[in-house]
């Protein structure tokens, strides 16, 4: 059967794809964002998985003012990298893994969790930032990805203990798949930051790294915090960290009571005035 063997934390800024693309990365700016994805890099070549499910935010490219699903899972065969306004990324198409995707989707919505199921779908930085992060600049993305997009853009968003027992029905889903898959599950977006009003720039160091330990020691606790306190402490787009919960309540101690090792937390500020924070989780 199909396991989850690790869960993947990272920030999605998009100024990180284009210093990347732009080949910036050396710059003393910069260097200090990449250099706490180096390890990442190696991890990733040392336990490359069958299939990531890579749960990010929809940046008003593929979903609009117009139709905003609260949770979308992508099935298709392959998506694209989004002209987001300046052209697509240069980085290569990802291939989806549509029979593990419908399996998941069946299996979550017979858990009463409705999924969007998308068909066709551009996917824009807050997945592309991720595996770059994490990749670099391959001709090809190691293994192939099935795309969760979550409404974090326009209230309502889902709440941190709904995000999180999704995690557990996807989990659940996973491993009820008849294949001998390795999949990990990557949780983006955050950390602090507000993009607009007077508490534009506003970053929380401390929220942050309080909020990284308790991810670590206390997901189920942390899940119960409230949208206002993420609001107020982390900014407006601090909500995105609400997506960091569906990875990690993929993980396994939330059935085994095996605490999952620390194999990498990295955090730093600035990053195009927003707070960067990484962390891996392995399953034990």
């Amino acid at each position: 059967m199909a396991r989850i063997t690790a869960s993947v934390y990272t920030s999605h800024v998009p100024a990180i794809g284009a210093a990347l693309d732009q080949g910036k990365t050396g710059e003393p700016y910069w260097q200090k964002v990449f250099s706490g994805y180096e390890f990442s890099k190696a991890w990733l070549r040392e336990n490359t998985p069958d299939v990531i499910f890579l749960v990010y935010n929809d940046h008003a490219t593929a979903f609009s003012l117009e139709m905003i699903p609260t949770f979308a899972i992508g099935c298709a065969t392959e998506f694209k990298p989004a002209d987001e306004g300046w052209g697509p990324r240069p980085v290569p198409v990802v291939q989806g893994h549509p029979e593990l995707a419908a399996h998941i989707a069946q299996s979550v919505i017979q858990d009463d969790f409705d999924l969007t199921i998308v068909n066709r779908m551009d996917v824009d930085h807050g997945l592309t930032v991720p595996l770059s992060l994490m990749c670099g600049q391959p001709q090809a993305w190691p293994c192939p990805v099935i795309p969760f997009a979550v409404n974090v853009v326009q209230y309502p968003a889902p709440s941190g203990r709904r995000c999180f027992n999704l995690g557990r029905a996807i989990r659940k889903a996973v491993e009820s798949y008849d294949a001998p898959l390795k999949v990990q599950v990557w949780g983006t977006g955050g950390m602090s930051h507000q993009l607009q009003g007077p508490r534009a720039g506003l970053i929380n160091r401390a929220f942050d790294n309080a909020f990284l330990d308790r991810l670590i020691a206390d997901p189920a606790g942390l899940s119960q915090m409230p949208h206002i306190d993420y609001v107020r402490e982390a900014g407006s787009e601090g909500i995105e960290l609400v997506m960091w919960l569906i990875a990690r309540g993929a993980m396994s101690d939330e059935f085994d009571n095996k605490a999952p090792k620390v194999a990498h937390r990295f955090y730093h500020v600035p990053a195009s005035n927003t707070a960067v924070g990484h962390l891996i989780l392995e399953n034990q």
